[in-house]
Formats: structure tokens, sequence, C-alpha cells
């Protein structure tokens, strides 16, 4: 973790969703709901942010009556409160096909995301006609995965993060959580130094190191926690409830 510095007051609250609201069922939690409703009678606006597309994060933000911003694809689209696309960053075609090729070579799965859709271990025919939001590898050979991450950070246009430790996750260089943010506070008129940002993964660190209180999850990769200004609960253990109430409600301790 950083120094401990005092807590600013929240008045936007960025969640990821994998490995921090969800639980391992893909659930959002009793506890985990009631916090986020009493965040909102407090005012306090509530953004998903995450490496999910719209369409699989777009019934967990109804659900919640979130009636705010989606920051989407690790930041490559923001949606508006209306639905209507603020935001969007492509990444260009010809670097996915290089990235389906390299996947090929490497015998990994994969996954990719277009404004057309979502793909899993097969490509359309016209992939250089789609408009490419990311690519995702999976990898469980550490010796591989870290033999791709060097191809692709040698090609020097990629944002590289994960979403897991056996992932790679690629976005256009530059597209990350916290510009989505950033871009959502100016439309809020809200300082990101009144923002809590709360993650598990690499695709998390550049929204908790830029936000005024980045809190990690229990179960975060340690180079996650060693970012964040806290660390809360795990996200089985309902640690967003915990930090919402500790740091931007002030109303209960975190035990992790």
């Amino acid at each position: 973790m950083l120094e401990s510095k005092n807590t600013p007051e929240i008045k936007l609250i960025a969640l990821d969703m994998d490995g921090t609201l969800l639980n391992s069922n893909g659930e959002v939690s009793p506890e985990n709901r009631a916090a986020i409703n009493e965040a909102k009678e407090k005012g306090i606006q509530i953004i998903l942010s995450t490496g999910r597309s719209k369409l699989t994060c777009g019934e967990y933000a109804k659900s919640l009556q979130l009636n705010s911003y989606l920051v989407t694809v690790n930041g490559s689209e923001i949606w508006g409160p209306s639905g209507e696309l603020v935001q969007r960053n492509n990444v260009d075609a010809e670097l996915i096909q290089w990235m389906w090729e390299l996947s090929k070579t490497h015998s990994t799965k994969f996954w990719a995301i277009g404004c057309e859709g979502v793909w899993h271990n097969e490509m359309p025919d016209n992939l250089l006609e789609i408009n490419w939001l990311k690519f995702g590898f999976e990898i469980d050979d550490d010796r591989i995965r870290e033999e791709i991450k060097n191809q692709l950070s040698e090609k020097g246009a990629l944002e590289i993060t994960n979403s897991s430790l056996t992932n790679l996750e690629v976005n256009a260089l530059g597209i990350n959580k916290a510009m989505g943010i950033k871009a959502v506070c100016e439309k809020l008129d809200i300082s990101i130094e009144n923002v809590m940002a709360c993650g598990d993964s690499l695709n998390d660190i550049a929204m908790i190191k830029e936000s005024g209180w980045g809190v990690a999850m229990g179960n975060a990769q340690e180079i996650v926690k060693q970012t964040a200004d806290a660390v809360t609960d795990h996200h089985n253990h309902d640690g967003v409830a915990k930090a919402i109430r500790k740091w931007a409600l002030n109303t209960v301790e975190v035990h992790s």
C-alpha cells in the first residue's frame, strides 16, 4: 500500500466487476447491493468500470438501478446515463489480426470484443471490417504468457493488462479505466480526487493509482494491493460493501 493519507470526501465510486463487485458465482451479494443503495441515498455517484462490454455488464447496472455512466472494455467505451455512447477508442483491425495469429502460433485460447459482438476462440471472416475494442489471451503456461507479453510490448501501440493471473488483456495504447473515469468526472464536474476506485487486477491499477482513494480487494493481485491506498475484504466476503461503508460512508471498520 501507499503511505497512509486522509480519506478524501467521496463523491463517486468506481467499481470493477469480476473479482470485485461480483462474487465467484457472478452475483452481486445482498450486502454489496445494500451498501450501493446507501451510497446512492447520500448522493454519491456509482459507476461500473469494467473489462466487460456493455452487452455483458448492462443488466447488472440495470439491476442495481445505476442511472449513471458506464466505463466498459477497460475504457474503450464510455456510455452515458441514457445509454448513449459518449466515447469509443478502437484497436486497429490489423493489430487484432496480428494478435489472433500470435494466439494461433502459441495455441492459446482467446477472446475478442468488437462493437458488433464478442468472439471466443474463433474469429469472423470479415475481421478487418469489425470495429475492435479489445483482444484477450487466456494462457495457463507462465513461460508462453511472458513470451506473448513481450511481443505485445515490443509493438509499442498496445495497452497490456490482465483481469486474472492467467490472461492478458490488450487495448489501444493509453486506453484504460483511469482515462474513462476522468472523462466521466469531467461530465459530472467531480474531481478525480473525490473518487474511490475498487479493483483486483492489473486492468484496475491505473484507476486505483489515479483516483483520490484507491482500494484493492482482499483477493487482489499483490501488485494491486501495493498500489492501493487501502485493502478491503475478499470479493466473496462483501469487500465492496465494507469499503463503501468504511471509506465513503464512514460507518464501519474493514476486517480483511
